[in-house]
């Protein structure tokens, strides 16, 4: 949950990543306990993307297996994550992908 509670960034990060203020939401976010897993994985890896000249195509799913191995999870559990990881790793390439 350490995420949740950081500072975003600073004015500069923002701007190296093309982004000011206005693009962050305006209003904090709640996440559902049942959530918080994947929230946080995802969070983990927001640096993990694998680029191409067309810019962001996916995860890098090696760091993100390696990040769950070791998060000792039962086989049911171990899948369900993969799979949620999946919806938000579609829905930020969506976002990722939008024209200005």
């Amino acid at each position: 949950a350490v995420a949740l509670y950081t500072p975003g960034p600073t004015d500069a990060e923002l701007a190296a990543s093309g982004l000011t203020r206005d693009d962050l939401a305006a209003e904090p976010v709640d996440i559902w306990p049942e959530n918080i897993a994947a929230f946080e994985l995802f969070w983990k890896l927001r640096t993990q993307w694998r680029t191409s000249m067309s810019g962001q195509t996916g995860l890098d799913y090696g760091v993100m297996y390696h990040a769950m191995d070791r998060m000792k999870l039962s086989d049911q559990q171990y899948e369900m994550l993969e799979s949620e990881m999946q919806i938000l790793e579609s829905a930020a390439l969506v976002v990722i992908r939008q024209e200005p």
